[in-house]
């Protein structure tokens, strides 16, 4: 038995060894990017591409993330969003988190017991929203926009959010097709270690609103469903 343990143990230890080692090789920098109004020209380029009025015409999004673990229906009208999850279900107020409510099993839960959820909740929100509508938010207030010359001499759009959202200071780098539409990001954030990861934005659809939204994602083996995707009025 301790022969057995002894040689889990190593083989446990080897593959942290090896991801150690993946991790350092694969880390990129966060690369240097020219900000001005060339940059701002090359985001509204990629809002041209999408068609970025029908979005903001768009009342109601619903998704889900996570194998469907997290679901969402949000009023951006109202900036509210219904967002469920194991056994508890939050009507988050997006500009005003102290008025949300919190129902557990069916009952609604005090306020001062719903506080924690309300916080994970909204923490929910900004990640698995962000995957559903980021190329709309190059313009957000905080953001900054700079072009990167990529490898192969094509223009990227770098942004960086320097506030808003759980994590601010996180950076994007999309690469664009030759009519500005969104392609793939690199990331650079701050849950995950290696800087450079590039996640796929090219599974699109278009809802009932008009608006294109991505029904998922390829993030090196891991493939991010965003579920059964709606856009209405």
């Amino acid at each position: 038995m301790k022969r057995i343990v002894r040689i889990l143990g190593i083989g446990l230890g080897l593959l942290i060894l090896i991801g150690l080692i993946f991790g350092v090789i694969a880390h990129e920098a966060l690369p240097e990017g020219q900000t001005g109004p060339e940059a701002d020209r090359l985001a509204q380029k990629m809002l041209d591409a999408l068609n970025h009025e029908k979005y903001s015409e768009t009342r109601y999004l619903e998704w889900s993330y996570q194998g469907g673990r997290n679901q969402y229906k949000w009023d951006k009208q109202l900036g509210l969003c219904q967002v469920k999850w194991d056994d508890y279900e939050v009507d988050l107020n997006l500009s005003k988190p102290n008025e949300s409510k919190v129902i557990k099993k069916g009952e609604l839960l005090p306020k001062d017991e719903g506080e924690a959820i309300v916080e994970k909740a909204l923490a929910y929100f900004n990640n698995d929203s962000f995957w559903l509508v980021a190329p709309y938010k190059v313009f957000d207030a905080g953001t900054t926009r700079s072009i990167v010359v990529l490898e192969d001499g094509t223009e990227g759009l770098l942004i960086t959010y320097n506030s808003g959202g759980t994590t601010p200071g996180d950076s994007y780098l999309w690469k664009l097709n030759p009519n500005g539409f969104p392609n793939s990001y690199k990331m650079w954030v701050k849950i995950i270690p290696i800087g450079g990861l590039e996640a796929t934005w090219d599974d699109w659809m278009v809802v009932e609103s008009g608006a294109f939204l991505p029904k998922s994602h390829t993030l090196g083996p891991v493939t991010l469903s965003m579920g059964d995707v709606k856009g209405y009025n």
